[in-house]
């Protein structure tokens, strides 16, 4: 009851009328935000801080938090009709960009927007109840707990890849790869940068993002020399009873999957679709349609992603740790406001604590209320002709990839990835495990120097650890079914083969007699 009385207590602080103007106002600039190639609720957030100083300290965090988590759902609108994803929809280009060229991008579109609806419905209620205590999970993490977690995440890589295994396990690795482009964080220097300054940073993730997925996908387009539009004039915007009853559990198991990588350091929505998507393609009924066009191929990730969205406000305001870029962006606005995150938050700032998670409920509410009905508007883009809307989407994506660091260089490097994922397509080779392996890869050698450094060299530190010594086994477990899975099938084939030849014989035997 306690919980309950202190969420209308936030209830209250959240639908004052400023309030409510702030949190549409971070919903909408969001959305719009996520729709734009290349930008993202870092950059935005980065830009709209200094614009905070003179708000109240309620109004400008629930704002923030709106462009946030709103953010999220304008990502897939960018990924499901163009095929041009930021960080946390690739996973959406998939089976959302396959159903758009099926002519149900309004199908995909409410599906995304519904399962977004559903999983930070979820995340709220994770908040809510486990907040106080939830976060303290990621202090039972360690160094090779997270390099555990990081090689499920390639464990993933079998799921995600639409083509063979062995070809996504090569472009995974192509991924981990380029992750190690930059300044080595411990010794300082530079690898693999071939005496480029403008690469000692290392490879954005913007760049390859919109390389391989939205200016790969131009190439193609302009190289089938067809005129070709996605939209067939007719919107098919509501899922019929058996579609939604297929939207209702994927959306339900991405939106655990999300709320609890949300909440671990390293996680967030980046790793969260890519592993809802891996689970519906193993539970899922309709799992051989997932990547082709499936519906939820784009309920799961969507969830997922919103999920971890929120649930990611739970080490920051729990115990004062930020666990991505964007959460310390956050982070520094609590700061300057005069407020410090941790485990005295809730007791010595309860008005803005139990506001700030009542406004990302209504916030909810507002994205499906802004959203949905604008189906039919972002679906319009399509009735222009694609020798005009090609140029335009190559300016936008040029725009968002120079607004990242102000450089011109970053638009080369882009544009070098979209030569690599035209050949990738070319070749039938799938680009987004390439973008799994880009993201784990740092992470992974990152966590396992530091175990190492803390086991002074010694491997026993992933057994003796009961929660990587558990990832371990799972991998272990999946790998060894698999291996089972591919001899089953194997003897099937060739049981199959010498099955055919004496099949033939037989009935070619009563023709030679009757001869």
């Amino acid at each position: 009851m306690d919980v309950l009385h202190n969420l209308m207590f936030g209830f209250q602080h959240a639908l004052t009328p400023a309030n409510l103007m702030y949190c549409a106002i971070g919903c909408t600039v969001g959305t719009l935000i996520g729709l734009l190639p290349g930008l993202g609720p870092l950059a935005t957030l980065s830009l709209l801080l200094p614009l905070t100083y003179s708000m109240p300290v309620t109004g400008a965090l629930i704002m923030l938090a709106g462009i946030y988590y709103g953010a999220q759902y304008g990502d897939s609108v960018s990924a499901i009709t163009m095929k041009i994803p930021h960080a946390s929809s690739i996973v959406a280009c998939i089976d959302g960009y396959a159903m758009t060229l099926k002519g149900k991008t309004g199908l995909a579109l409410f599906t995304a927007g519904i399962s977004s609806f559903i999983g930070g419905t979820v995340a709220i209620v994770v908040l809510t109840f486990l907040a106080p205590s939830l976060g303290e999970v990621a202090f039972l993490f360690g160094p090779g707990d997270y390099c555990a977690l990081m090689m499920v995440g390639f464990v993933c890589v079998s799921f995600v890849t639409t083509g063979s295994l062995l070809n996504g396990l090569a472009m995974c690795l192509i991924g981990v790869l380029l992750g190690q482009i930059g300044t080595d964080v411990t010794s300082g220097v530079p690898r693999f940068t071939l005496d480029m300054p403008f690469l000692a940073d290392g490879v954005g993730l913007v760049s390859i993002a919109l390389g391989c997925f939205g200016i790969a996908e131009i190439t193609k387009n302009l190289d089938s020399r067809e005129e070709r539009s996605p939209f067939n004039g007719t919107i098919k915007l509501m899922p019929t009873w058996a579609e939604f009853k297929r939207i209702i559990p994927s959306a339900l198991r991405g939106s655990a999957v999300g709320s609890f990588l949300g909440i671990l350091p390293g996680g967030g929505p980046v790793i969260a679709q890519f592993a809802a998507y891996a689970i519906d393609k193993k539970v899922s009924k309709y799992r051989d349609e997932i990547g082709t066009g499936a519906i939820e191929g784009v309920a799961g990730q969507a969830a997922a992603d919103e999920a971890a969205a929120r649930t990611s406000f739970i080490p920051l305001m729990s115990i004062g740790i930020p666990e991505n870029a964007v959460m310390a962006m956050m982070m520094a606005a609590f700061v300057i406001k005069g407020i410090q995150p941790g485990p005295n938050m809730i007791s010595g700032h309860p008005d803005l604590f139990w506001g700030l998670v009542a406004s990302m409920w209504i916030g909810n509410v507002f994205l499906v209320v802004l959203n949905v009905p604008l189906v039919r508007y972002w679906l319009s883009v399509f009735k222009i002709p694609y020798s005009v809307l090609f140029p335009s989407i190559l300016f936008f994506c040029c725009i968002g990839t120079y607004s990242v660091n102000n450089n011109l260089d970053d638009i080369f490097i882009t544009s070098a990835f979209g030569l690599l994922g035209y050949l990738c397509m070319r070749l039938d080779l799938d680009a987004a495990p390439l973008m799994l392996g880009f993201i784990l890869g740092p992470m992974l050698e990152e966590n396992f120097r530091r175990a190492m450094l803390l086991s002074r060299g010694s491997v026993d530190i992933f057994i003796h650890r009961p929660i990587s010594a558990s990832l371990l086994g799972l991998i272990a477990a999946f790998m060894a079914w698999q291996l089972w899975a591919f001899v089953r099938k194997a003897r099937r084939g060739r049981g199959a083969d010498e099955a055919l030849p004496a099949a033939a014989g037989a009935t070619a035997q009563p023709r030679l007699i009757a001869a």
